[in-house]
């Protein structure tokens, strides 16, 4: 946190903040689209973060800044129904106070100031930093005594009730949950969580894509009804539920659209406990071989890439050869992928997307090389 930060805070509201509330944006090893089916994700939280100065008021009044979009603000009545306003990352906050009122909890008005350096649109979930950031913001100023884990299905909610986008809880368990320099292996059935070690030889590249990504919410949640429909001729609650058998005896009775969603989600469970045992052995030809069949099934079966992401999918992995493991990593239609290499290779990658990327699909993409961070993290100030 910088002292720039809190004399913004200062100049905006003549006080000084009472605490900082932090948290991460994740990049998803393996498991994408596993979440709302119940089955297991392995995210790792990333060393990018969304802060928030806090400061009670005594008025009643929700007052946000942000400092990634200097002048815009939002400001409404914690007394009056809350509806979506003028500003988008503002309704990320009224999300929070309205599944946080729902649940019958009383906050205390507040001054908020946001900062974050999660990258946006790429994937890298800057919303449910940002959730998990106001969670926490607010359980220290109405004292709510809410857990991370609690903090994390309150950001879910306000996604789904709110935001009217149906993510699963992956997002928001690790950027509330995360251990630094581990992975989190996360049952999204009985939320139970393992945390799994990162090799320090590793490094994590994310390369994000930058293509005009818009997370359709139509597609989104037309998947995730395809999803429900293949479960419910299996005759299961979830693909959580269902084996490959299951779904081969049923192949007939499904539309070949469902039956494409269901093996992926199916098969991709499998790959996630896989990778957690490949990585905890170092084992790179593993590990490569599980990302690229997740890869290739989130393009076949899921149908959620694009020549772009899988573009570049392919001149890392050409790149990094038996020393590195990619694959697609997020909501897909556009956004990142995720690159496993030793720390000395990552040159290998950053030469191949500067040589070949742009020159193939007229975009830039942008190279992070990003460590396992932690979860969130609220601290006050001394008065």
């Amino acid at each position: 946190m910088s002292q720039a930060f809190i004399n913004t805070f200062q100049q905006l509201y003549a006080a000084q903040p009472e605490g900082l509330s932090s948290a991460p944006g994740r990049v998803n090893l393996i498991g994408e689209f596993t979440d709302y089916n119940l089955g297991y994700v392995f995210p790792a939280a990333l060393n990018f973060r969304t802060q928030v100065l806090f400061r009670a008021r005594t008025d009643q009044q929700m007052v946000v800044h942000s400092q990634n979009y200097p002048g815009e603000s939002d400001r409404f009545s914690l007394q009056d129904p809350i509806t979506p306003g003028p500003s988008q990352w503002g309704n990320y906050i009224r999300a929070m106070v309205y599944v946080l009122q729902q649940a019958g909890f009383t906050l205390t008005g507040a001054d908020l100031l946001i900062d974050s350096d999660v990258p946006q649109g790429a994937g890298l979930s800057s919303s449910a930093a940002l959730e998990v950031a106001i969670g926490g913001a607010f359980n220290q100023l109405s004292g709510l005594a809410l857990t991370p884990a609690q903090i994390a299905l309150f950001g879910q909610q306000a996604e789904n009730q709110f935001m009217n986008c149906q993510c699963g809880i992956m997002d928001q368990m690790i950027s509330a949950q995360a251990t630094a320099g581990h992975a989190l292996l996360l049952d999204c059935a009985t939320l139970a969580t393992r945390a799994v070690a990162i090799p320090p030889e590793l490094a994590l590249v994310i390369v994000n894509s930058n293509y005009p990504r818009k997370l359709v919410d139509s597609e989104y949640n037309g998947r995730r009804q395809d999803c429900e429909q293949a479960a419910a001729i299996m005759g299961v609650s979830t693909l959580r539920d269902a084996s490959m058998d299951l779904l081969q005896q049923h192949q007939n009775a499904m539309t070949a659209q469902q039956y494409k969603r269901a093996h992926h989600v199916i098969s991709e469970n499998a790959r996630v406990l896989a990778t957690v045992d490949a990585l905890q052995q170092s084992d790179m030809t593993q590990l490569r071989l599980l990302m690229q069949a997740s890869h290739q099934s989130l393009r076949d079966d899921f149908e959620v890439t694009v020549p772009a992401t899988d573009g570049l999918v392919e001149i890392c992995q050409t790149a990094l050869g038996s020393k590195g493991a990619v694959r697609m990593t997020g909501g897909g239609f556009g956004g990142a992928i995720i690159c496993l290499c030793a720390q000395q290779d990552v040159v290998l990658v950053e030469q191949a997307v500067a040589a070949h990327y742009q020159a193939r699909f007229g975009l830039k993409a942008d190279v992070y090389v990003c460590q396992a961070g932690a979860g969130l993290t609220v601290q006050t100030f001394a008065a």
